[in-house]
C-alpha cells in the first residue's frame, strides 16, 4: 500500500490551499475564540476593578501573574519534553524502517504529534496553575525554629519545601511516563504495513537507537521513582498506621528500611536500563525488574507485618512509647496547647454569700437569653417589616461607663429582597439596597412580661445607653449576595415611618464606579442584566456594589486563609463594623494529630492552626482590612512576604476594636477537642486512654462553648472569656473546664481548671436530672403542658464562682398560637440544691439562703410562733404553695372545672389558716425586754 504523496510538500495543492478555504476555516475559529473568551475577559476585568476600588490591585496582580507564569513554565516544559520525545521517536523509527513505506510518513503525523503534545501540555499546565500558592510559599518560606524528632529537619521543610519537591517529582514523572508510552506507540505504529499487530513488530525488531531511547526514558522514570521512594521516607511522619499519628516503631524499623533499600535499588536500575536496553540484555532487565517487584512485595508488604506482629504487638507500649511522646509534644505545639496554664482546684460543695460578693460582676453578666429564643423574639418584635431579617445573634461586651465589661447580644437588621412584595429590577437593585440598624440587649435583663430589655431598638435606632450610630445603613452583611447600584437618580429606601418611607442617597465610597459606557457594558455582561446598560438612572457618580457577602468578600481577597464561621458586628465611632477571625492552617506538621472542621464548604482537614489574622469589614463602605494578630506564626509571615500590601500590624487596629477582640469560636472548639485527649502528657496514661475527656450534650448534640464575664481564680478583675466544661468519657460528672481569655495582655491565653477525680462535681446532665426530679418544677411543667404551652429549656450554663460552681438554666414559655417565647423561670443550682423563680434576684436570694436566714430569724424570734411549719419547710414555702394553689383555682375556673375550683379553694384556705397561725404575734407579756422590734 502506497502512503506517498504526489509532491515533496505532501500537499494536494502544490501552490498552497486556496485563499478562500483558509478564510473559511480560520475566520470561524477566530470568531468562536473571541466569543468564548469575551465572557472570561469581562469577569477578569470586573474582578480587577473591584480589587482596585478596595485598594488591593497589587494583591490581584500578585495572584494573577504567578498563576499564569506557572502555567507557562509547565506548559513549555511539558510540551518541549513530550514533543521532543515523540518527534525523536518518529525520526528514529523511520530510520529503522526506511526500506518500506511506514504510516509515519503521512503528513498529518507531525500534526497529530504536535496536537497530542499540545493537549497534554495544556492539561498539565492548567493543573499546575492552581498550585500557585504552594509555589509562592516555597519561594517565601520561613523557618519554624523547631525540628522533627526523626530526620532533624526544621518543621518549615515539611510545610514549605516538601510539598513543592513532591509536586515537581510527580509532574516530571507524568511527563516522562507519557513520553515513554508515546514513544513505544510510535515504534509500534512504524512497523504497521496496512495493519497494526504483533506480527509486524516481529518482522522488524527494534533498532539499537530505538532501544536506547526507550531505555533512557525508562531509566529517567526509574530515577524519578527512586526520588519518590526517598520522599516517601518523610511521609512516614504522617503515618496513620501506628498507635498514634506519625511514625511508629514498625514505620522506622521496617518501612523506612524498605524505602531506603528500594530507593537505592531503583536508582541503580534506572542507571543500568539505557545500557542494558541498547545491548539487548533483556534477561538482565527482567531480573532487575523482578528484583524490584519482589523487593517491593517483601520489604513493603510482608516485612512490616512481621515486625508489627512479632516484635511490636507482644510489647507494644515499650516499643511505641518514644513515638507516643513525639505525637503528644507535636500535637500540643501545632494546636497552640503547649502553653495552656493548668490549675488544679477542689470546688466547694455549695455557693456562699462571700462567693456572691466577690463575683458580683459575674452575677450581673449571667446570660439568661439563649440564641434561639432571643432570635425569635428579635424577629417578632424588631423586624418591623417582612423584608427585614435577623440571620443570627452575635454576642459581645461593651464597657458602658465602667471598667467592667457588660455582656450584650445583638443582631444586624438585614434586608431580604426575597420577601419584597414587588421584586422589580428597580426595587431589588436601586431602591431596596441595604439593611438598617441593629438590635441590642443585655444578656441578663428581662421585662416583667418575660421579654428582652433592649439597649438599641426600632427604626431609626433608639438607644438607652451611651452609644452612637451615625451610619446605620448596612450594605455589606451575611445575607447580601446580589448587586446594587447607588448614587443614582433613584433615592434609596432607608426605613418605614408611618404611612411614608424615609429615603436617602448613599454618601460613602463603597462599590466600583460605573462612569463609562465600557463599564456599563462589562457589568451588564457580568451579571447577565441588560438593564445596567440601558437604564437612564445611572450618573457619572453612580457606583455598583457586588461581592457584598462579608465572608465571600474576605475570601476573594485572601483565599489562602480559613475564615471563622461566626463573624460578629460591633459599633465603632458611629459605624457598624464586622469582625472576622481568620486562620492559617496546614496538614503537614509532622507527628501532629489531624482533625476535621466542618464549614459551609464542607469538612476541612488540618493538623496545625493559628488565629493569625483579624479582619474588619465596614458595613457601610465595604472596606476590608487585614491585621496580623499572631506575628510569631511562620505561615502568616510567609504570606506577608508574598503580599506585603495586604496585611497591617495589629498595633494599627483602631483601639476601640481592640476592646472587642474575642477568642475565636472555631479555634477554641478545635483546641478544646484536641485538649480533651492531649491534656495527658504521660505516654503510659495516653496509651491506655485512662483520662480521656468528653463534652456535655444539649439537645442531642455536643454542647458548644460559650462566652461569659467572670473573674478567673487567682486573677483580680472580671474579664471576658470563652469556656467549656469537660466530663470524663462515659461519665456525667464534671472533671475540668477550659477558658480562652479575651481581654488585654492575656488575650489568647488558655487556662484549664482541673478537679480532683475522687470528688464528685455535678456535670450539666446531672444537674438537668435534678431539675427534672424537682417536685415543684415537675408539677408546674405538667400544668403548663396541659394548657398547651410549649416549654423551652435554655442551655444549662456552668458559671465558675471562686472555688464554687453555679449552674444556670433559663426556662421559656411559648403559647400555642404564638412564636414569641417568654422567659418565665430562672433555674439555679449549686451543691446539688436546685431553686427556681421568676426574678433572678429572688432566685439568687433563695439559693444563697438570704430568705432562709430571714425566715429562720423570724421563726426564732419570740414575736412569732414557729410550730406548725411543714417538715423541712419555711414560711416562704407556705407562701409559694398558697400562690400556686390560687393559680390552680383560677385556671380551673377558666376551664369551667367547678370541682377542681372548689378543691383548690379548700386547700388554699388551709394554707392561709396555717400562715395565720404561724405568724400570729405573741402577747405583750410573752415578749422579753430584749426584743422590741421585728427585723
Amino acid at each position: 500500500m502506497n502512503y506517498r504523496n504526489k509532491d515533496k510538500t505532501g500537499s494536494r495543492w502544490p501552490g498552497g490551499p486556496p485563499l478562500n478555504m483558509g478564510c473559511g476555516v480560520v475566520l470561524p475559529i477566530v470568531i468562536l475564540a473571541v466569543v468564548l473568551g469575551f465572557v472570561p475577559f469581562v469577569r477578569f476585568y470586573t474582578d480587577f476593578v473591584w480589587y482596585d476600588a478596595l485598594g488591593y490591585a497589587a494583591v490581584f496582580w500578585k495572584k494573577f501573574w504567578p498563576q499564569w507564569l506557572l502555567f507557562g513554565f509547565v506548559f513549555i516544559l511539558s510540551l518541549g519534553i513530550i514533543r521532543f520525545s515523540l518527534m525523536r521517536a518518529r525520526k528514529t523509527a523511520l530510520e529503522a524502517v526506511v526500506f518500506f513505506d511506514s504510516p509515519l510518513n503521512l503528513p498529518r503525523v507531525k500534526m497529530l504529534i504536535n496536537a497530542f503534545a499540545l493537549v497534554v501540555a495544556l492539561a498539565l499546565a492548567f493543573g499546575a496553575k492552581d498550585q500557585w500558592a504552594m509555589v509562592l510559599r516555597f519561594l517565601n518560606r520561613m523557618p519554624f525554629d523547631a525540628k522533627d524528632a526523626i530526620f532533624n529537619k526544621d518543621i518549615g521543610f515539611y510545610i514549605f519545601q516538601y510539598p513543592f519537591y513532591r509536586y515537581a517529582q510527580s509532574l516530571l514523572f507524568k511527563v516522562f511516563l507519557i513520553s515513554l508510552i508515546g514513544t513505544a506507540f510510535i515504534f509500534f505504529i512504524a512497523r504497521a504495513q496496512g495493519r497494526v499487530d504483533m506480527e509486524s513488530y516481529r518482522q522488524i525488531p527494534l533498532s539499537a537507537r530505538e532501544r536506547l531511547q526507550l531505555g533512557i526514558l525508562a531509566g529517567i522514570l526509574m530515577l524519578l521513582l527512586s526520588l519518590g521512594y526517598w520522599f516517601d521516607r518523610y511521609e512516614l511522619l504522617f503515618s496513620p498506621l501506628g498507635v498514634v499519628y506519625g511514625a511508629g516503631y514498625t514505620d522506622l524499623h521496617a518501612r523506612l528500611l524498605a524505602l531506603n533499600v528500594l530507593a537505592t535499588a531503583v536508582a541503580v536500575i534506572g542507571l543500568f536500563l539505557p545500557i542494558a536496553a541498547r545491548r539487548k540484555s533483556w534477561k538482565f532487565i527482567a531480573v532487575l525488574i523482578g528484583v524490584w517487584i519482589v523487593g517491593t512485595i517483601g520489604l513493603r508488604g510482608i516485612y512490616p507485618g512481621v515486625i508489627q506482629r512479632y516484635v511490636v504487638e507482644p510489647n507494644e507500649f515499650q516499643r511505641e512509647s518514644p513515638y507516643i511522646r513525639h505525637n503528644i509534644l507535636a500535637t500540643q505545639r501545632a494546636y497552640g496547647l503547649d502553653d495552656v496554664v493548668v490549675r488544679h482546684i477542689t470546688p466547694k460543695d455549695g455557693v456562699t454569700m462571700e462567693d456572691l460578693n466577690k463575683n458580683i460582676e459575674t452575677i450581673e453578666n449571667i446570660r439568661l437569653w439563649d440564641y434561639g429564643p432571643l432570635l425569635r423574639s428579635y424577629k417578632q418584635l424588631q423586624e418591623i417589616r417582612t423584608y427585614y431579617d435577623f440571620p443570627d445573634i452575635d454576642i459581645d461586651r461593651y464597657y458602658l461607663q465602667s471598667e467592667v465589661p457588660r455582656q450584650v447580644m445583638l443582631a444586624a437588621r438585614e434586608l431580604d429582597v426575597r420577601q419584597l412584595q414587588n421584586p422589580t429590577w428597580v426595587n431589588m437593585h436601586l431602591e431596596f439596597t441595604h439593611g438598617y440598624g441593629i438590635v441590642m440587649n443585655p444578656v441578663n435583663e428581662v421585662t416583667p412580661t418575660g421579654l428582652p430589655v433592649f439597649y438599641v431598638q426600632d427604626l431609626p435606632p433608639r438607644m438607652t445607653i451611651p452609644l452612637s450610630i451615625e451610619y446605620p445603613q448596612i450594605y455589606y452583611a451575611e445575607m447580601t449576595d446580589y448587586y446594587v447600584l447607588v448614587k443614582t437618580t433613584v433615592q434609596e429606601f432607608d426605613y418605614p415611618a408611618g404611612d411614608e418611607n424615609v429615603r436617602s442617597t448613599y454618601e460613602g465610597s463603597g462599590g466600583v464606579p460605573v462612569n463609562s459606557l465600557l463599564r456599563r457594558l462589562a457589568f451588564s455582561v457580568r451579571f447577565g442584566d441588560t438593564q445596567i446598560l440601558f437604564t437612564d438612572v445611572i450618573t457619572s457618580e453612580s457606583r455598583i456594589m457586588y461581592y457584598r457577602n462579608i465572608l465571600e468578600r474576605a475570601k476573594r481577597i485572601a483565599p489562602f486563609l480559613l475564615f471563622d464561621q461566626d463573624p460578629y458586628l460591633t459599633v465603632m465611632d458611629g459605624r457598624l463594623v464586622w469582625v472576622m477571625d481568620a486562620y492559617t492552617i496546614t496538614d503537614r506538621y509532622p507527628y501532629s494529630q489531624p482533625t476535621l472542621l466542618s464549614t459551609k464548604a464542607g469538612k476541612i482537614r488540618f493538623n496545625y492552626i493559628r488565629n493569625s489574622v483579624k479582619v474588619l469589614v465596614d458595613a457601610y463602605d465595604g472596606n476590608v482590612e487585614f491585621y496580623i494578630s499572631d506575628p510569631e506564626d511562620p505561615l502568616i509571615l510567609s504570606w506577608n512576604k508574598i503580599f506585603p500590601d495586604l496585611f497591617k500590624p495589629l498595633e494599627e487596629m483602631p483601639p476601640e476594636l481592640i476592646l472587642h477582640r474575642r477568642y475565636p469560636m472555631d479555634l477554641f472548639q478545635v483546641q478544646a477537642q484536641i485538649f480533651a485527649v492531649y491534656h495527658m502528657t504521660d505516654p503510659n496514661t495516653f496509651y491506655n486512654r485512662e483520662d480521656v475527656w468528653s463534652f456535655p450534650t444539649h439537645g442531642g448534640s455536643q454542647a458548644s462553648p460559650y462566652y461569659i464575664v467572670t473573674k478567673l481564680r487567682e486573677e483580680e478583675r472580671a474579664e471576658y472569656v470563652l469556656v467549656t466544661p469537660y466530663l470524663p468519657t462515659g461519665k456525667n460528672n464534671m472533671i475540668a473546664w477550659l477558658a480562652g481569655r479575651c481581654d488585654g495582655d492575656a488575650y489568647g491565653q488558655l487556662v484549664a481548671y482541673v478537679f480532683p477525680k475522687q470528688k464528685l462535681i455535678y456535670g450539666p446532665q446531672q444537674i438537668e436530672a435534678l431539675i427534672n426530679q424537682h417536685p415543684e418544677i415537675s408539677a408546674q411543667l405538667s400544668l403548663w403542658g396541659q394548657r398547651g404551652s410549649d416549654v423551652i429549656f435554655g442551655r444549662l450554663l456552668v458559671i465558675p464562682l471562686e472555688d464554687s460552681i453555679l449552674y444556670v438554666q433559663p426556662l421559656y414559655l411559648r403559647a400555642e398560637n404564638s412564636d414569641l417565647p417568654e422567659l418565665k423561670r430562672i433555674i439555679l443550682a449549686a451543691g446539688g440544691r436546685v431553686v427556681w423563680g421568676e426574678r433572678f434576684d429572688d432566685v439568687i436570694s433563695d439559693l444563697f439562703g438570704v430568705e432562709d436566714e430571714r425566715e429562720t430569724k423570724a421563726a426564732e424570734s419570740p414575736l412569732y410562733k414557729s410550730e406548725g411549719l411543714p417538715e423541712g419547710g419555711t414560711l416562704g414555702e407556705l407562701v409559694r404553695r398558697a400562690r400556686e394553689t390560687y393559680n390552680e383555682a383560677e385556671e380551673a375556673l377558666q376551664r369551667g372545672d367547678w370541682a377542681g375550683y372548689g378543691e383548690a379553694l379548700k386547700r388554699l384556705e388551709g394554707y392561709l389558716q396555717r400562715l395565720d397561725d404561724l405568724t400570729r404575734p405573741l402577747q405583750e407579756d410573752e415578749i422579753g425586754d430584749e426584743y422590741n422590734l421585728i427585723d
